[in-house]
Parts: structure tokens; sequence; C-alpha cells
């Protein structure tokens, strides 16, 4: 009877060591260390996890920046002094930021505010606004003196007669960089990622979609008229012979493989360089049309000045040639027609420290107006 007994103890030992082991098992499976930090370049969007968390790596943050990138998930703004100068922002005031992106300008735009006044500030991504205005909240600024809505800057009469009229207004236009560096988005060709390029992913169609929905005459068209892009019928020609033979073209490699293949005609010393700026520019020509850049552009220039008070000041930095015309004839029509009583004469640039400081600063350029008085 003892050995029976000492039996079912040492088989119910065995269970119970099984079962810990399985546990053990178990656990060591759902635990996932967190992605090493390989080296002092880290190249995937994952890895970069201190350049994603500047609060807690701020010396990370400070040499990116001194060596004159801009960290993985943020965004450096643009022309803030000379933003700044021209808004000549009083505390008491009302404003719009029209695009609120990173948050930056917003931030500085807060301060000036002295806390007196309210700030609106408007953007369309799901995705960054969310963080954005936690990020605002932390450092101060909640509902008492800053209101963000998830609105396309075309609806700005809408924000105009809930909020308005405002006293000055930026809009900060283009993409930013923490939606360009995260390959989920596909806004850039450098990086493997689903052909999105939607500011709203929520709504619309992605780039991927829209490639199928074009004939070739389209395309070329909207390459030529979206980014000046000299090589459009031949990059058209060969996405769209690709698609008729059923070969997929809804990433950003596949894209990027598709104007490799297209501009191979060229010589060999050229090729590179030119692979790279056609797919900077179809990457633009296809996110101007998915997200109706233009029309967007269009509207907002239209409804600006019934949403301006007085005196008030607008501010607009654009990032290539189609924005910059759009705003600059804009500008001069009304100025003509007595809206607005001064209007840039000459666009502003950001200036050389700041380029090299900011590479993404390069192509910008800033324009303003102020509204008649009556």
């Amino acid at each position: 009877m003892k050995d029976q007994d000492r039996n079912d103890r040492e088989s119910l030992e065995e269970i119970q060591a099984e079962t810990t082991v399985s546990k053990n098992q178990t656990e060591q499976k759902q635990h996932k260390r967190r992605v090493r930090y390989k080296g002092t370049h880290p190249r995937s969007y994952q890895e970069k996890y201190k350049e994603l968390q500047p609060e807690k790596y701020p010396e990370t943050i400070e040499k990116v920046i001194q060596k004159g990138g801009t960290p993985v998930g943020m965004h450096i703004s643009i022309c803030v002094k000379e933003i700044l100068d021209f808004l000549q922002i009083q505390p008491g005031q009302k404003g719009l930021d029209a695009t609120l992106g990173y948050g930056g300008h917003t931030k500085e735009m807060l301060k000036c505010l002295q806390g007196q006044g309210h700030l609106y500030a408007l953007d369309v991504d799901p995705i960054e606004s969310v963080k954005t205005k936690e990020r605002l909240e932390k450092a101060g600024y909640g509902e008492e003196i800053l209101t963000i809505r998830q609105m396309n800057f075309a609806d700005i009469d809408q924000i105009a007669r809930e909020a308005g009229p405002f006293d000055f207004v930026l809009a900060d236009l283009g993409v930013s960089s923490m939606q360009i560096d995260n390959p989920e988005r596909g806004f850039t060709y450098k990086k493997e990622g689903p052909l999105d390029l939607r500011l709203n992913p929520q709504k619309g169609v992605s780039a991927a979609e829209r490639l199928k929905e074009v004939t070739e005459e389209e395309l070329a068209g909207m390459l030529w008229e979206n980014s000046d892009e000299p090589y459009a019928e031949e990059i058209a020609v060969t996405v769209m012979e690709k698609l008729r033979k059923g070969e997929p073209v809804e990433t950003t490699i596949q894209l990027q493989k598709a104007i490799e293949e297209a501009l191979s005609f060229l010589p060999e010393r050229e090729q590179k360089e030119a692979v790279k700026k056609s797919c900077q520019r179809t990457f633009q020509a296809l996110r101007i049309d998915v997200n109706s850049e233009f029309e967007v552009l269009y509207a907002f220039m239209e409804k600006l000045p019934a949403a301006l008070a007085p005196g008030g000041r607008v501010a607009i930095l654009t990032f290539h040639s189609g924005e910059d015309r759009i705003v600059k004839k804009a500008f001069k029509e009304l100025k003509r027609a007595g809206i607005y009583s001064e209007i840039a004469q000459d666009v502003i640039r950001p200036s050389a420290e700041e380029c090299t400081r900011n590479s993404r600063a390069r192509s910008t350029k800033m324009r303003w107006a102020v509204r008649a008085k009556e």
C-alpha cells in the first residue's frame, strides 16, 4: 500500500513538473523582446524605437537633427521665425492652423497667445491628429486654449461659421515627415509598403486601386500635370502593360521597379539619378491625385477671405510648383479685387542654415496676404 502511495505521489509530481515546463514554454513564446537598436544606423522603421519615443531619448533625437536628418515619427517645422514675424500674433487673438500635422507650428503660435485667446487646428489624418492632440495636451495646451478637429482644410468655411472670423491663419501644405517615414502609409518609394498614399486611409481609394481605374493616357496626363514628369508617357506605358499582363503594382517597391524598367533605355550613367527623381515625381503625382490636393487647395483659397477678420493675416507654405502657382494666382487676383490689402511680392524661402539643419525644407516657399479692413 505504501509503495502504491509513493508511486501515486511521484506520478503527481511528474505531471505538475510537466505542466510547469509547458506553462513556462508558453509564456516564453508569448513574450517578445523589443527589437534591438542595431548599431548607429538602424534601417527599419520598427528598429528606430528611440526616434519614435523622443521624450525618452532626447540625446538621440538631437544627434539625428544635428546631422541634418529628421527623426523617424517626427516633423521639424519649417520657416517658424518667418511665419511668426509675419503673423504678429497677439494674446487674446483667435487663429487657425489649417494643417495641424505634428503640431510644431501650432505649439509656437500657442506660445504667442500666452494663454489668452484661442487656436483652432484642422487635420484630415485620423492617425497622426490623435497623437498630436495627446502630445500638445501633455505640453499644457488643453481645450481651453486649443480645439482640434479632424477636418479637411477645404472646409475652412465650416469652422469659420462656428468659430471665426480669424485674426491669423496658417496652412502648411503637403505631407508631414512622420507620414513619409511610416512604411505602412506608402508615401515613399524607399521603403516596402502598400501603395496607399492617402492622407486619410479611411476614405477614398488607395493609389494602387487608382492605377487600376485610369487609362494609359490618363496616367500620363496625371504625371505631367501633377509633377511635370518628363518621362510620363514611358512610365504610363510600362505600368499599364504590367497591369494588363496581370502583374501587380500594389506596393511601393513594385511601382519603383516599374519606373526603373520604364527608364531602362537611358544611358547607364544617367539611370540612377533619373529613376530617383522620376520616383519622387510619380509618387507626388499619385498622392496629389488620390487626395484631390489641387481641388482642395482651390476650395481653400476661394473660401479663405471670408474666414479672415478685417486686417487678418494668412501665411501659406508650399512644396512644389503646382501648389505655389495656385496660391500666387489667388493672392494676386484678390489683391486686384481689393479683398487683400497686401500680399507677398516675392516668395520667402527658408534660410541656408535651416536647409542644412533640415533637408526637407529646401523646396519650401512661403507666401502671405493681409485681409483688407472694411
